[in-house]
């Protein structure tokens, strides 16, 4: 592994910056069981084989079936396995997303989770969306509540700006970040930039555009080829040189596609690659 390769969440959680998202294990459209239930089960464990110490998903994605899949395949945990998982985003179909930040909904959803998971606390807990029509106050009050309850160790928040960031650190004490962030999509270059300042970990969702990005004969094939490793490889490695906060979570639910994502932590991009990389986003 190269240097720099870990990182600690809340300054206590230390992990290994390539993680894995378990959103792409659940069926067509985050939604319900998988095509290939043992296919889901070898994947989770062979990430934990190859070193994974921050697995991410939510109690939305099946919903409930991710978090159930996990306790499945690698319960009990090892000491080293940070789960983190989400609340705040009710599903009403296939690929139907909707904010629900109420109090009471959210305390609900954590204890869920905690049931589903098998956990006693779960170390990261992230507001997955804020919710406009309830107060942030009341929001973050809920977690905080959970925090104090020992039910959660460090709290996280999904899709927000600077503001909105700022805002959250004046009712609670946010470890992490969760954005849209991908080689060809850095809107949030701005949020990255006050994370890597403050020591908070930014974890990017969407982290090689599902497949986009990467794909044979897409924009990062040439630089890719040249360098020895697959475009995939490159995108993620990318990110980890980016910012030493940068926690990126691809997601699969195959263990051939797993094994190559993981391949990154091999690689070191040279300043010239990274470089050519902005060049084509």
């Amino acid at each position: 592994m190269l240097a720099g390769m870990t990182f600690a969440i809340g300054g206590t959680l230390p992990v290994d910056r390539l993680g894995f998202g378990a959103m792409q294990i659940t069926g067509p459209g985050i939604w319900g069981p998988p095509r290939d239930h043992d296919e889901a089960i070898r994947v989770l464990r062979r990430a934990v084989e190859l070193g994974v110490t921050f697995i991410d998903t939510a109690d939305s994605y099946g919903p409930g079936v991710s978090e159930e899949l996990i306790r499945e395949a690698l319960h009990p945990y090892p000491e080293n396995l940070v789960i983190a998982t989400k609340a705040g985003l009710v599903r009403t179909g296939p690929d139907q997303w909707h904010p629900l930040g109420h109090p009471a909904y959210l305390r609900q959803q954590a204890e869920l989770s905690l049931r589903r998971l098998g956990l006693e606390r779960i170390d990261l807990f992230q507001l997955h969306r804020i919710d406009p029509a309830v107060p942030l106050a009341d929001q973050l009050g809920a977690l905080t509540e959970l925090q104090k309850d020992g039910k959660i160790g460090h709290i996280g928040l999904s899709q927000v700006s600077v503001a909105e960031l700022r805002q959250a650190r004046a009712h609670a004490d946010i470890a992490t970040v969760q954005n849209l962030y991908n080689l060809a999509n850095r809107r949030a270059e701005t949020v990255l930039d006050y994370c890597e300042a403050e020591g908070l970990g930014f974890i990017p969702w969407f982290p090689i555009a599902t497949g986009e990005l990467a794909r044979p004969g897409g924009p990062l094939d040439a630089l890719a080829s040249a360098a020895g490793i697959t475009p995939v490889q490159f995108a993620l490695a990318w990110l980890l040189r980016r910012s030493p906060v940068m926690l990126p979570i691809p997601g699969t639910s195959s263990v051939a596609h797993l094994e190559e994502n993981l391949g990154a932590r091999a690689v070191e991009l040279t300043d010239e690659q990274f470089s050519a990389a902005l060049e084509l986003s």
